[in-house]
């Protein structure tokens, strides 16, 4: 009864108090995703956001994130390369615009692109869009306002940048920026006018408590594009031996999240590929979005299978939130 009330509080416009989201987040698991499931609809229709990636540049990171196989801090099988020839960019925006993707978004190693590197993606930005409408997204790391404007200018939309934990959890995954650099790069990016994609990973061995504190300062930050990652143990990262998360455990957090974050695009990102149904489950208990495809330095998943996938499920392919 207190699902089904708290669920009525928010369609009726209220918003999640903390300790009730701790309280959902221990209640029982199919009456939770159902409710979370019944509030994407009312919020969100049938209409589901898909998305694809390309690893614009990899390796040779200078960040220490404790997770990341791009790192140069630690010893992986992560390929290394600088920034992607642009015919190549733009030849997988126009394949993957072809099979119906609606947004191509472009990751790049590194805490960020330098300006000479900023004004050759503007470049590769342009080209996609004199041969698709496909939505460009960037994940560029941590950018002053007037290079997002400049990405602005040359067609992007939307600025991708994962806060990856709570506030208080962060320095135990990342030293060398912080939380606040984080969410400067955020508010820069939403000033020049884009909109913003942010989400974290779940499994880094933050509390349960750490999750809904994210999502509430997502909440504030007004983040409509939430990705939602399952941690990937890489070998030779300070990570490799953390116990991976169970199905139950990330449809409990896709669930807790749509009763936080009701209107958002909630999208399972990395890791799905760690879970037998794909993330099915996920998909009933309120996510609504998806990035598919290669997920930079592990496999992914194939476009026309998540198409077929959520076609199945009773969803629309279609945009959120811009």
């Amino acid at each position: 009864m207190e699902i089904e009330k708290i669920k009525e509080n928010i369609k009726h416009g209220e918003n999640i108090k903390k300790q009730e989201a701790l309280a959902l987040y221990r209640a029982p698991l199919l009456p939770l995703c159902k409710a979370a499931d019944e509030l994407r609809d009312y919020f969100c229709s049938n209409r589901f956001d898909i998305c694809t990636i390309v690893n614009g540049k990899s390796g040779r990171c200078s960040e220490d994130c404790k997770y990341c196989a791009q790192s140069c801090w630690y010893h992986t099988k992560a390929e290394e390369y600088p920034l992607l020839d642009s015919k190549e960019i733009v030849r997988q925006a126009v394949e993957n615009a072809e099979k119906g993707v609606l947004r191509y978004s472009i990751v790049t190693s590194g805490r960020k692109l330098s300006d000479k590197e900023v004004d050759r993606m503007c470049e590769s930005i342009c080209e996609i869009k004199k041969h698709t409408d496909i939505s460009v997204c960037a994940s560029f790391g941590l950018l002053s306002r007037e290079q997002f404007s400049r990405l602005k200018e040359a067609g992007v939309s939307r600025i991708h940048n994962n806060l990856e934990t709570s506030r208080r959890f962060f320095p135990n995954v990342c030293t060398t920026h912080t939380f606040d650099d984080k969410v400067k790069a955020i508010q820069a990016a939403k000033e020049a006018g884009l909109d913003v994609c942010s989400g974290g990973i779940m499994g880094l061995g933050e509390t349960e408590e750490d999750r809904i504190d994210m999502a509430f300062i997502l909440k504030e930050l007004e983040i409509l594009s939430v990705p939602i990652n399952m941690l990937n143990p890489i070998p030779g990262t300070p990570y490799e031996i953390n116990k991976r998360l169970t199905a139950e455990e990330m449809r409990r957090i896709v669930a807790v999240y749509r009763f936080i974050l009701p209107k958002a695009a909630i999208r399972l990102a990395g890791g799905r590929g760690l879970l037998e149904d794909k993330g099915e489950g996920c998909f009933r208990s309120g996510a609504n979005a998806v990035i598919s495809g290669d997920m930079l330095t592990t496999a992914g998943y194939t476009v026309d299978s998540d198409m077929e996938r959520i076609n199945r499920l009773g969803y629309k392919a279609e945009r959120i939130h811009g």
